[in-house]
């Protein structure tokens, strides 16, 4: 089965960084794409970044060029990270890694089937 593990959360202030990482394991032809989103209490989760199978990416508006998504691949493991730069208090959320056996596709949660357990970031101002 797939599981899915983020690291690197935190706080910090703004206009700082921080590196999220997602260590994916599982059948590889589960997790062909893989995404970031994020959600906050009282509020619908909302995409962040996607990386396709082929390395395409795909970025919500408000990231405005501060966010990086990748994925580095070993063997029957990966690891996706989200380097996150110039922080505002908006950021501040819980931030989800997900997988999908579709090896397209968009900022859709309805088209990801697995997920991790989630990682605060918080952003003080």
């Amino acid at each position: 089965s797939i599981r899915l593990v983020e690291s690197g959360g935190g706080s910090v202030q703004a206009g700082g960084s921080l590196r999220l990482s997602c260590a994916a394991s599982g059948p590889t032809d589960e997790r062909q794409m893989m995404a970031w989103f994020r959600q906050v209490p009282g509020k619908e989760r909302e995409g962040v970044a996607v990386i396709e199978s082929d390395g395409r990416t795909i970025y919500a508006t408000f990231v405005k060029g501060r966010f990086t998504v990748s994925r580095l691949q070993d063997n029957a493991k990966s690891t996706v990270s989200l380097q996150m730069n110039d922080l505002n208090s908006d950021d501040t959320a819980v931030y989800y890694c997900a997988a999908s056996r579709r090896p397209w596709g968009a900022l859709d949660a309805q088209l990801y089937a697995y997920w991790g357990q989630g990682i605060q970031v918080t952003v003080s101002s």
